[in-house]
């Protein structure tokens, strides 16, 4: 997968509409129930950065990140403004955060990963864009400070132990993520004269698998 490890500007990702969506396939049976199924494992985000352009400098500033990006050809990283780090939006991450794995004396690799709540049921998201510096992690409800115990993979959302967790401990992470994201078409629709006007062009980016 081609993927640069640079981030789409905050700032003009801030304002963007978009969200998670969901294949289902839907049949509707003779007697009028369904049959619903979902074939994708997880759901896959998109966003429009057009919304987000506020002035000619912006859309330059988008110029040259989708030329150096060559389009479509090589993802980058997107921060989802309304969904970007372990904990409620509110609040700051903090160690205690996601469970991200159990121990049994013998594993050291866990992938960092976010888990959607809704009454009894859960969705668990991987993480594989973490931010650098904002990954903290926890075993059996204390912090590891040492950060000589652990390595983290920024390109993977990969934890590494140094030794292997103990049986029944419990590691834990709290962290800010980005998202894997492409342009999802292959040219810019920019019209200067509309654009000063007050029209926002439309820029789409669509989650990429990696």
């Amino acid at each position: 997968m081609s993927f640069h490890d640079s981030r789409f500007p905050a700032s003009l990702s801030f304002g963007a509409v978009g969200g998670p969506e969901i294949r289902t396939e839907i049949v509707t049976l003779a007697n009028g129930f369904e049959e619903r199924n979902s074939p994708w494992a997880a759901s896959r985000r998109r966003y429009d950065a057009g919304v987000a352009m506020r002035s000619l400098d912006d859309m330059a500033e988008v110029i040259a990140f989708f030329e150096a990006r060559r389009g479509p050809l090589y993802g980058f990283r997107w921060k989802d403004w309304t969904d970007f780090k372990s904990s409620k939006p509110s609040l700051a991450p903090k160690f205690t955060d996601q469970e991200i794995g159990v121990g049994d004396d013998v594993q050291t690799e866990f992938q960092l990963r976010k888990t959607y709540h809704s009454g009894s049921f859960e969705h668990p998201r991987y993480i594989q864009k973490p931010v650098q510096g904002t990954v903290y992690i926890g075993i059996s409800g204390v912090l590891v400070d040492d950060e000589t115990l652990y390595e983290i993979d920024y390109e993977t959302g990969l934890v590494t132990l140094i030794e292997p967790l103990p049986e029944q401990a419990v590691l834990t992470a709290g962290f800010e993520f980005d998202v894997p994201v492409r342009f999802e078409n292959e040219g810019l629709g920019v019209d200067l004269a509309s654009f000063d006007a007050g029209h926002i062009p439309s820029i789409p980016v669509v989650e990429i698998r990696v």
